[in-house]
């Protein structure tokens, strides 16, 4: 069954990405697997797991908007690695505006983890967030806006919040993130 399993997901990875670290490492893991070494297997589907992430923490810093006019962005390409190091699942990826005033506020987008899990009560639900503060659309998406910052749940897997800076500035740049394909950034 589980060698099946194995062949099932190397079958279901497309052929352009056959010669990847993922299809390498999830091809060892049936070698591993054939040859009765377990802790080889996880090791290379831990390998391969690694590698996903790493994949889908591209993709989902593909929705950091770009700076507006007269500002910067800095990327934390180590966000992701945080989450890690805490022992949680899923992904995040981070980026710091800044305009030439030094007005600056920090975009974190947090993606499939126990963190989204503990916020979807509050940002998936319309009633709470009105009964926790103030709630804007921006881009067509409700933001609650809290204590300085800017959140929301997009497609009940993907939490975005926005703090440092007074919400217009902050709106001025989340009016670009394309929330509709944030829902499935790694598709």
């Amino acid at each position: 069954m589980k060698r099946i399993f194995l062949s099932v997901i190397l079958a279901a990875l497309p052929l352009a990405a056959q010669a990847d670290e993922v299809t390498d490492a999830l091809a060892a893991a049936q070698t591993a697997y054939a040859a009765g070494d377990l802790n080889g297997t996880a090791a290379q589907i831990t390998t391969a797991s690694k590698a996903i992430l790493a994949l889908q923490a591209a993709k989902l810093a593909g929705f950091l908007p770009e700076p507006p006019e007269g500002w910067t962005r800095e990327v934390d390409a180590s966000a992701a690695e945080g989450m890690a190091l805490m022992g949680m699942a899923g992904n995040s990826v981070q980026a710091r505006y800044e305009d030439a005033q030094g007005k600056a506020f920090t975009l974190t987008l947090t993606a499939d983890s126990p963190l989204v899990a503990q916020m979807a009560g509050i940002l998936g639900n319309p009633q709470m967030m009105a009964m926790m503060g103030k709630v804007v659309k921006v881009a067509g998406q409700d933001m609650l806006e809290q204590d300085g910052s800017l959140s929301a749940l997009v497609g009940s897997r993907v939490l975005v919040q926005a703090q440092g800076a007074d919400s217009a500035t902050m709106q001025g740049v989340l009016g670009a993130v394309d929330f509709t394909g944030l829902a499935h950034y790694d598709s």
